[in-house]
C-alpha cells in the first residue's frame, strides 16, 4: 500500500552536481507516411529545440518548410507568440498558442485569477493552496501569520518568484515574517501531507490539448509523467527546509541529485508514466476512475478562469472570423499537479511550453504519443490551403459585385416587403447555423476516430457536469469581462446555437411554407425534410 509521511529521522541537503546526459534516441526505424499526390502538408519547426517534435512532423508526412517560411500549415514555437502573428495568420494555419493564455500559466496571473473566482465559487475552487502575491498582498499575508501565533499554529510555505522556471529561486520557510514586502513574489501554503510513492513525494505532469476557445475544446491525454523528489520525505522542520530535494518534486532540479535513478524499467526510476500509477492504484484497490475524473474536473474548471481571457484576445487577433470557424490556435499545455494523501488533486502550476526533451526512453514514449496524437486530431488537410485560396476570390467577388448580401428595406416599405425582409433574414440566418452545425458533426466524427490516448473532457457528455460548467463560464465572464460579459451571454444563449440538425431543417421547411403563403401561392403540407438548402461539406480526409 502507498506509505505515508513519517516523523524522524532526518536527512542532510546534498549539493547539486551537473551531471551530462544525451537523450535518449530510438532505435526502432521511423514510420514515415508516404506523401499523397493531390498536395503536401508544410510545417515550419524553425522555432523549436526539441528533435521529438521533428520526428513526429516526418512520420505524419509533413514537409519541413525553409526557417524564413511564414505560409505553413503548421507552425510550431517553444515559445508564446506575438498576438500581430496570430492575427496575420491564414484561415488554414495553425500555430500552437493561443493568445491570453499567459493568464493562467504565469504563476502571479494564475494566483490573481483563480482568488477572484474562489471568491463567488469557494467550493468549486478548492483545488489551489491559499496563496498572497507579493507585495500587493503582503499586508494580508502578516496578518494571517499573526492570526497562526495567536492559535500557535505554525504553517510552512513555498515562496516562489512570481514569473519563475525548472525550480529556480525556490525556497520554504516557516517563519513568515521574515519575508520583505519589496520582493515579487508568490507565497503559497505548504502541502505537508502528499500521497507519497515508496516513501517519496511526486507531482503529476499532465498533457492538456486546447483545440479551440471558441467553441471551448478540452482534451486530457490518458498518460504523462510521474516525477519523484530523490530523498525520503519527511514533514517539513526547521532541519530539513533546505533538503530541497525532499520537498521539491521539480525533475530540473532533482536530476543533478547523485541519487536521481535513470531506470528504463516502468516501475524503476525518479521518473515514471501516469498509465504505470494508474495501475498502481488498482492494484491497491483505489479508485482510477475518481482519479481521473478529479483529474479532469480540475483541468476545465482552471481553463474555463483562462476562457474570458483566452477568447477575448483571439477575436481580437481575429476580427470577423465567424463563430465556430476552424481555430487558427491550439495549445498543449502541461499540469502539475500534487496528490495529497487522500488523493486529492492540487494545482501547483501550468507550464504553456512543457518541455518536449526525452532524456530517458519514458519522456520518449509518453511525449511521442502527446505530440503524435494532439496533431492527428487537429486533423490539417492537403485541401485546406486550395480551399482557403478559393474562399477568398469567392468573398472578393461577392464584394465587387455586391452578392450575397441582403437589400436594405428603404423607408416607406410596405408591411408585405417587411415580413419577406425577416423572413429572408430568418432563412440566412438559419442557412448558415446549419453549415456550421454540420462542420461541427463532421469535426466530432473526425475526433473520435482519431482521439487514440486523449479524452474529450469539454464540452463533456454528461448533461449536468456541462449545466455545471456552463454556469461557471457565465460567472467568469462576468468577473473578468464584465464589460462584454451580457453580449458574449446572448450569443452562447442563442436558442440556434442548441439546435440539433433536425431541428433546424424543420424551421426551414416552415420558411419556406411562410414564404409559399406571402408569395400568394397555395400552402402545401409538410411533407418530407426539404434537403434544398443543405451546403454539402467535404469528408474530413480530403
Amino acid at each position: 500500500m502507498p506509505s505515508l509521511p513519517n516523523e524522524g529521522d532526518n536527512q542532510g541537503t546534498s549539493c547539486l552536481t551537473l551531471s551530462s546526459e544525451l537523450p535518449y534516441q530510438s532505435t526502432t526505424k521511423r514510420k514515415v507516411r508516404k506523401k499523397k499526390k493531390n498536395g503536401i502538408i508544410t510545417a515550419n519547426v524553425a522555432g523549436t529545440k526539441y528533435e521529438i517534435v521533428r520526428l513526429v512532423i516526418d512520420e505524419l508526412g509533413f514537409v519541413k518548410t525553409r526557417d524564413e517560411d511564414e505560409t505553413a500549415n503548421l507552425i510550431w514555437s517553444d515559445s508564446a507568440v506575438q498576438q500581430d502573428k496570430i492575427a496575420e495568420l491564414r484561415n488554414y494555419q495553425r500555430i500552437n498558442h493561443f493568445p491570453g493564455m499567459g493568464e493562467i500559466c504565469r504563476k502571479d496571473f494564475l494566483a490573481r485569477n483563480m482568488t477572484k473566482m474562489i471568491k463567488s465559487q469557494p467550493q468549486e475552487y478548492s483545488f489551489i493552496p491559499r496563496t498572497w502575491i507579493f507585495p500587493a498582498e503582503y499586508m494580508q499575508f502578516q496578518n494571517y501569520v499573526k492570526e497562526l501565533k495567536k492559535k500557535r499554529r505554525q504553517k510552512t510555505f513555498i515562496v516562489k518568484p512570481a514569473n519563475g522556471a525548472m525550480g529556480h529561486g525556490i525556497s520554504l520557510i516557516r517563519n513568515g515574517e521574515k519575508l520583505q514586502a519589496q520582493d515579487h513574489l508568490i507565497v503559497q501554503e505548504y502541502l505537508d501531507k502528499p500521497f507519497l510513492m515508496e516513501g517519496y513525494k511526486f507531482d503529476l505532469r499532465v498533457y492538456i490539448l486546447v483545440t479551440s476557445c471558441d467553441p471551448l475544446k478540452i482534451f486530457l491525454y490518458h498518460d504523462g509523467l510521474v516525477r519523484m523528489g530523490t530523498e525520503k520525505y519527511h514533514p517539513p522542520s526547521d532541519s530539513n527546509l533546505s533538503q530541497l530535494y525532499m520537498h521539491l518534486t521539480n525533475y530540473s532540479v532533482n536530476k543533478h541529485n547523485e541519487h536521481f535513478e535513470r531506470d528504463e524499467t516502468e516501475d524503476k526510476g525518479s521518473k515514471r508514466s501516469i498509465k504505470w500509477f494508474t495501475e498502481f492504484l488498482q492494484t491497491n484497490h483505489l479508485d482510477v476512475s475518481k482519479f481521473w475524473s478529479d483529474i479532469s474536473e480540475l483541468v476545465v474548471k482552471t481553463l474555463i478562469v483562462a476562457e474570458p481571457h483566452v477568447l477575448h484576445a483571439y477575436r481580437m487577433c481575429r476580427p470577423g472570423q465567424a463563430p465556430g470557424s476552424d481555430s487558427v490556435c491550439f495549445e498543449v499545455l502541461g499540469f502539475d499537479i500534487l496528490l495529497d494523501r487522500k488523493l486529492k488533486p492540487w494545482l501547483l502550476e501550468i507550464n504553456r511550453a512543457p518541455s518536449f526533451g526525452t532524456d530517458q526512453k519514458i519522456d520518449y514514449d509518453v511525449k511521442k504519443g502527446v505530440l503524435l496524437n494532439a496533431l492527428k486530431l487537429l486533423n490539417i488537410r492537403t485541401s485546406d490551403k486550395r480551399r482557403n485560396l478559393a474562399q477568398q476570390k469567392a468573398e472578393a467577388q461577392k464584394r465587387l459585385y455586391g452578392q450575397g448580401s441582403m437589400k436594405r428595406l428603404s423607408p416607406g416599405s410596405s408591411d408585405w416587403e417587411k415580413q419577406r425582409h425577416t423572413l429572408e433574414r430568418r432563412r440566412e440566418e438559419l442557412k448558415e447555423r446549419l453549415v456550421q452545425v454540420r462542420k461541427q458533426i463532421s469535426k466530432e466524427e473526425h475526433e473520435n476516430r482519431h482521439m487514440g490516448n486523449y479524452r474529450r473532457i469539454y464540452p463533456p457528455d454528461d448533461k449536468l457536469l456541462l449545466e455545471k460548467y456552463e454556469s461557471l463560464l457565465a460567472i467568469a465572464f462576468q468577473t473578468f469581462l464584465a464589460g462584454r460579459a451580457a453580449s458574449l451571454q446572448r450569443e452562447r444563449n442563442n436558442p440556434l446555437k442548441r439546435m440539433k440538425e433536425e431541428d433546424i431543417l424543420d424551421l426551414l421547411e416552415q420558411c419556406e411554407l411562410d414564404d409559399e403563403k406571402l408569395m400568394g401561392k397555395s400552402a402545401r403540407q409538410r411533407g418530407p425534410k426539404v434537403y434544398m438548402y443543405i451546403v454539402p461539406l467535404q469528408p474530413c480526409g480530403a
